[in-house]
């Protein structure tokens, strides 16, 4: 142990870490920001396949610890030449994690709540109007009592173009009697999701990408997991009615909630709906009595 504490002394001497003599406010800033970052990737970590690599990573490290007290000079040559290419190696491994890890941070809502040009843009536009929101409704509900599949994906922010070209395009006003027809069995467009922008269907028989979350339950299929998959893509609303059980599912953010009623579907497309309210005052205009000066 003791000579383990005096290599860990001399290689905390080789960094050049400066003596702190007094504390400023800048110094406080800046760990509690180092200290948010190592927070966040912790997280990021523990809810990707990075936390399984990280446990061998550690593996590895108490290995490389005792090869080093025992003098293994072998290991520790091929070790160090297998360094900068294991480095490589966790990158790729973890690109699919890295790339929805960047994605996430540019969809956060930080630089639009200082600088709310996002907010400008589209103030006083909602996404779909009420109309849209029955008529989906409608049709989920009554493809639901008949066990007709569907899949629909209600397009919020972040732009489904990427998805929107690999179906056909349908560019028309949605209504019940369209989503119906669309999802029948045995019609060219019935097999894969439709995109909804605004007030419009403007694609169908599109391909989403599946979710390999593992906690998802087994008895759910393609359709269901197609689902989840672009709700962790992206920041849509998914609406899937099973073609087994005829229960409606909505799948937003990665998180799949099942078996919802008409009203509990209508309550989640308005959370969306980003609706403005004006307060319109009403001016009355009372005419003078007859004794009224």
């Amino acid at each position: 142990m003791y000579e383990i504490s005096v290599r860990v002394r001399e290689y905390l001497d080789k960094l050049h870490i400066p003596t702190v003599t007094s504390i400023t406010f800048t110094d406080v800033v800046e760990i509690c920001i180092i200290a948010f970052l190592v927070y966040g990737i912790l997280v990021w970590i523990k809810e990707t396949r990075a936390w399984a690599l990280l446990k061998g990573v550690l593996v590895i490290a108490v290995f490389l610890t005792v090869a080093a007290y025992f003098q293994m000079t072998t290991i520790l040559w091929i070790a160090a030449r297998l360094g900068s290419l294991a480095i490589t190696a966790i990158i790729v491994v973890l690109q699919p994690e890295l790339r929805k890890a960047l994605e996430n941070l540019g969809q956060r809502n930080f630089f639009s709540s200082i600088l709310p040009f996002d907010a400008l843009r589209s103030a006083g536009n909602e996404r779909f109007s009420d109309k849209t929101v029955n008529e989906i409704v409608k049709a989920c509900v009554e493809m639901g009592k008949v066990k007709t599949g569907a899949l629909i994906v209600m397009e919020r922010k972040q732009s489904l173009a990427e998805y929107e070209r690999t179906g056909i395009d349908v560019d028309a006003i949605v209504t019940s009697q369209l989503l119906i027809n669309i999802f029948e069995h045995n019609t060219p467009l019935h097999d894969g999701a439709v995109i909804i922008r605004g007030d419009r269907v403007v694609s169908a028989t599109c391909y989403l990408p599946l979710s390999d979350n593992r906690e998802l339950s087994k008895d759910l299929g393609t359709r269901h997991r197609a689902g989840v998959g672009i709700s962790e893509e992206t920041d849509s609303l998914t609406i899937i009615v099973s073609e087994e059980t005829g229960k409606i599912s909505v799948a937003q953010e990665g998180k799949l909630d099942r078996g919802l009623t008409a009203e509990m579907l209508r309550e989640r497309m308005t959370s969306i709906q980003d609706k403005v309210v004006e307060d319109k005052k009403r001016i009355i205009w009372k005419g003078r009595s007859k004794n009224e000066e």
